[in-house]
């Protein structure tokens, strides 16, 4: 029987808020790494005031329930399995945004960057080891349509770069559109050939299955610290009803 996802839920924060007193409404960073999490919710209900997110290490597959953390500056989702950047338009206050190795390929990349356009305030990105960066202009594409940015990848953007991959963007565009056409050829030779990913291969569907596992492990070993703890939930005691006269 496969566990059910774990979930940001008030019990998990709280746990994770204790430099704060376990305190949420006026929280401001939060580490929520290495828990499987698989979705993300709840935190614009239970910590709206939040300034630093760490959601790193995770099986996270989509950017949402993001958008009302207006005081959000720093957000870490690297190692996940996010492949679109999206629902972060709200996020005024951020800064930084960190999607080291997610699953955000070059069919993606235009859509991505025009969803970081409102993040007005955004200086610093990270996107390596995603399947966008394996395309040579990625660095030169970005530059020029996003011109908060103040670095990429850990790398200073100058004022020269930005000029010229301004002036380059209509190339740019047409040079991304057979990048992408290319990608997807790949894709669909390989559908076509019937070729799975191996056991050990990343990718989003192998990650979600160990972690999974991982979680499911987890959980049996706290059932079976809850039961020899005796801290296990019992059920409850049933008390026998009245009988009538007839012993009924």
């Amino acid at each position: 029987e496969q566990a059910m996802a774990p979930r940001i839920t008030e019990e998990l924060l709280r746990k994770r808020a204790e430099h704060n007193d376990g305190i949420l409404p006026d929280l401001e960073e939060v580490a929520l790494h290495q828990q499987e999490l698989e979705t993300i919710d709840n935190l614009e209900q239970l910590a709206r005031h939040l300034k630093i997110l760490l959601l790193q290490n995770n099986v996270i597959r989509k950017m949402e329930n993001l958008s009302k953390l207006k005081e959000l500056e720093y957000l870490n989702l690297c190692l996940n399995n996010i492949q679109v950047i999206e629902n972060i338009e709200g996020c005024e206050s951020l800064k930084k945004l960190d999607l080291t190795a997610n699953f955000i390929s070059v069919s993606a990349l235009r859509e991505s960057v025009y969803n970081l356009k409102a993040n007005v305030q955004l200086e610093d990105l990270y996107l390596h080891g995603n399947g966008c960066t394996d395309w040579v202009e990625h660095r030169d594409y970005i530059v020029a349509h996003l011109p908060q940015l103040k670095q990429l990848d850990g790398t200073l953007v100058t004022p020269t770069e930005r000029i010229l991959a301004r002036r380059r963007l209509p190339q740019l565009e047409e040079m991304l559109d057979v990048e992408i056409e290319r990608e997807q050829a790949e894709r669909r030779e390989k559908l076509l050939r019937g070729e799975r990913p191996s056991a050990g291969a990343w990718c989003v569907e192998n990650r979600l299955e160990q972690a999974r596992e991982l979680y499911a492990q987890k959980e049996k070993k706290e059932d079976y610290e809850r039961k020899r703890m005796g801290t296990d939930k019992k059920p409850p005691r049933e008390i026998p009803g009245v009988l009538n006269h007839k012993g009924e």
